[in-house]
């Protein structure tokens, strides 16, 4: 409730704030615009970030200290027999306090100290809420303030706003920046403690894929198997399969669109194609596992073949079909961006429309296919529910689009799934396979924009 009041606070602020330094600047040189060094919306901008930028910064620090300083505080009162511990223990004793200070049940009987710390760790929370709340709005009111003050004609508004959204888009892309690295870095240091226990070797040519982990050390596959090529094939199966539903069909949607439909038929089945980007891909799941898979196996019986239950072809199909919007937005969009101009000079050549859209459209706009192709096929390489659903979980080393494959999105999240316990090798390759997920990814996209050079150059 407190971070709401404080977060309205500064919303009503910032308004007032805008408004009174535009106000306030037109009347400082009698409504004389031409006598200020900056427009007066910039000294509203001005007074509007004194008003809410010092409290939204200390919003943040405290938001991001006060728990960790509520919770020292509980525990240097606790006595030393339930602080004292290893890492796991005092994690626990953590995870305790917080769940009694939240109303939650840890599911057995707590030590009444404990009971006792939770509810001082909410007394603390709930008084650090409050000060927070007066600290902020004080510190919001001394910046309207302090930023009315400072309105006059001799204030160079303009640059002081333009260096704090200088500084607020350099923030940003730090944390972009520093977000991929990090994420980056963690995949790299699990995968490097997952090929610490299974050889790479084994790991990236190994045909036979069973990560369970056997209870006893006597029993059969004890150290697990980690071949992932199984997994490899069934994602390029699959893959190729979508790439050829999708990029037949929605390029040939996109240049429909683009060069021979009307403007009213364009601006009813643009939409149309574009809400099946927006359908849930569990919904694609289920029309493939309760309709596309059994009709696969109904047309397969019908000729005298034998198909799975749950198929790579019926994945691959719906796939497809939802990617379709990926290939046939992007590349409309491409396709329409070329220049009307190469359009009429070929027309003056004697050129047909079919000959102008092969020789001349496509052409001009095949890097931005491209990268449309390339969005598309990561698409369907990081797809999972569609898989989990349609095609399976089993790990099969086949080029047969009719049998049951999985993926390797789809082992990553079935391996993570439930309580794990992190030192396994069998849960530690699901970071092996995100890493050559990574690695190829990185790949095509490096791929693609070489083609996109290529062809710019050539175009240009």
């Amino acid at each position: 409730m407190q971070l709401t009041l404080l977060a309205l606070i500064l919303a009503l602020l910032t308004v007032i704030g805008f408004t009174i330094g535009r106000s306030r600047a037109a009347a400082s040189v009698g409504g004389r615009v031409a006598e200020l060094h900056s427009v007066p919306s910039y000294h509203g901008v001005y007074v509007a970030l004194w008003a809410g930028l010092p409290a939204l910064l200390l919003f943040i620090a405290w938001t991001a200290s006060e728990g960790w300083l509520a919770m020292q505080l509980v525990l240097s009162a606790l006595p030393e027999r339930l602080t004292t511990g290893d890492g796991q223990s005092v994690a626990l004793l953590k995870a305790d306090i917080l769940n009694l200070a939240r109303g939650i049940s840890t599911g057995r009987e707590a030590d009444p100290l404990v009971v006792e710390a939770a509810r001082r760790y909410a007394a603390l929370r709930d008084l650090a809420g409050w000060s927070l709340l007066a600290v902020g709005a004080s510190l919001a009111i001394a910046g309207l303030a302090w930023g009315r003050h400072r309105i006059g004609p001799d204030l160079r508004a303009r640059p002081a706003v333009e260096r704090v959204v200088r500084v607020a888009l350099v923030v940003c892309s730090l944390v972009a920046i520093l977000t991929t690295v990090g994420i980056v870095l963690s995949l790299l240091f699990e995968a490097l403690r997952f090929f610490s226990v299974v050889s790479p070797l084994d790991f990236l040519f190994g045909t036979h894929w069973s990560p369970q982990m056997a209870m006893r050390a006597d029993q059969v596959g004890s150290s697990g198997s980690f071949g992932a090529i199984p997994l490899f094939a069934g994602t390029l199966l699959i893959t190729v399969i979508a790439m050829a539903v999708a990029v037949p069909v929605g390029l040939m949607a996109a240049i429909y669109m683009s060069e021979y439909a009307g403007r009213g038929v364009r601006t009813w089945l643009k939409p149309a194609l574009e809400i099946l980007a927006g359908i849930p891909t569990v919904v694609y799941g289920f029309f493939a596992a309760l309709t596309m898979a059994p009709f696969v196996r109904s047309v397969g019986e019908a000729l005298g073949l034998d198909v799975s239950s749950e198929s790579a072809l019926a994945a691959g199909i719906v796939m497809g079909v939802m990617i379709i919007p990926f290939v046939s937005s992007l590349s409309d969009d491409v396709i329409n961006a070329v220049p009307q101009s190469l359009r009429d000079g070929s027309y003056g050549l004697g050129a047909t429309k079919s000959e102008t859209i092969r020789q001349v459209v496509l052409p001009a706009a095949l890097p931005g296919i491209v990268a449309a192709v390339m969005l598309a096929v990561s698409r369907a390489i990081g797809e999972t529910m569609i898989v989990t659903m349609a095609s399976g979980l089993t790990a099969n080393l086949t080029a047969n689009p009719l049998q049951a494959v999985t993926t390797v999105t789809t082992q990553i999240a079935t391996l993570l799934v439930g309580d794990q316990e992190f030192d396994s090798p069998k849960t530690l390759s699901a970071f092996g396979l995100g890493l050559v997920l990574f690695l190829v990814t990185l790949c095509l996209n490096m791929v693609a924009l070489r083609v996109v050079r290529t062809y710019r150059e050539k175009n240009d």
